[in-house]
């Protein structure tokens, strides 16, 4: 066993969010890799705040994505409790979870991002179609629409609405769908995602989990891309990642149009870890297999706690 590796892991996984199903895929991931590693794995499953972790946990691996795992409210219960965790502090998950705070950091850091405006559900937007409509705390594209005509317009607010009482509203920019992968100072292969229909949306990142939906996407690592532009896009994402204060690991996703610069839609903290996840598939294009990647990322986050201290 790797010497730096904790003895005793709890996993948490589940969470109350909308995304509970592929956590608990990504928690038997990461809790098989661990073991494998030698350290004593507890697979922990979180509903709702008041979890008891195993005695003598001397590390949680927060495998927990979107709603209470990547916004900040499970590391603050955590560090009220004295455990040290994966991933970003309480202060930069918060800010990244929510797209709005998010948007304002690329902005003030020069980090290009697609044009935006925030609007209450009964407004209309400013921006010309076609626009994404978002709520801006939720994490895989839920509630997320691409209006394309005025007709859908209404659908579209009402369908984020479910989420938030404040959207946001994103012109739409067609191109090349790209995520980044990022350990620290590492950015990752750049991976390319071909969706089979409509956009990379929940049935289509997670198929198994909705196998009716016909849903899958084929994935291109690393992305046919020249040197050039391939730096220039691992540059990009390096400075969104930094823009929000963020120092371990995530996720930048990136259009690429075909005849201008590519931007930053947004980053995610804790990305899926599941068998049809892209940071793992990244990850192994730059050599890094799975049990590599989750010692790696256990690495980063000590690193982070002691910069803190």
């Amino acid at each position: 066993m790797t010497a730096s590796l904790p003895k005793r892991i709890a996993v948490l996984m589940g969470g109350p969010g909308s995304e509970r199903d592929v956590s608990l895929a990504t928690g038997r991931g990461v809790a098989q890799a661990l073991r494998s590693l030698g350290a004593e794995v507890f697979e922990t499953e979180i509903r709702d705040a008041n979890f008891d972790l195993p005695a003598g946990t001397e590390l949680a691996f927060i495998a927990i994505h979107g709603t209470f795992g990547e916004d900040g409210q499970v590391q603050r219960i955590l560090e009220s409790r004295g455990i040290p965790y994966t991933g970003d502090g309480v202060r930069e998950s918060e800010i990244t979870f929510d797209k709005i705070e998010s948007k304002k950091r690329f902005e003030a850091a020069g980090v290009a991002t697609p044009r935006w405006e925030v609007i209450a559900p009964g407004q209309r937007p400013t921006i010309p179609l076609p626009i994404v409509v978002k709520p801006p705390r939720e994490g895989s594209t839920v509630g997320v629409v691409i209006v394309r005509k005025g007709t859908e317009l209404d659908r579209a607010i009402a369908e984020a609405a479910k989420f938030d009482r404040e959207l946001l509203v994103e012109e739409f920019v067609p191109g090349r769908e790209l995520t980044i992968g990022v350990l620290g100072e590492q950015a990752l292969p750049i991976l390319e995602i071909k969706p089979k229909g409509g956009f990379y949306d929940f049935n289509n990142k997670y198929p198994f989990l909705n196998p009716q939906a016909g849903g899958g996407a084929e994935h291109v690592c690393p992305a046919q891309i020249d040197e050039k532009r391939t730096v220039q896009i691992q540059q990009l994402a390096l400075g969104a990642f930094r823009a929000l204060g963020l120092r371990v690991y995530g996720r930048v996703d990136v259009i690429l149009p075909e005849n201008a610069e590519p931007t930053v839609l947004e980053v995610n903290t804790i990305p899926g870890m599941t068998e049809a996840s892209l940071l793992p598939e990244a990850a192994a294009a730059a050599g890094i297999k799975y049990a590599e990647l989750c010692r790696r990322i256990i690495e980063l986050s000590r690193s982070r706690e002691e910069a803190e201290r």
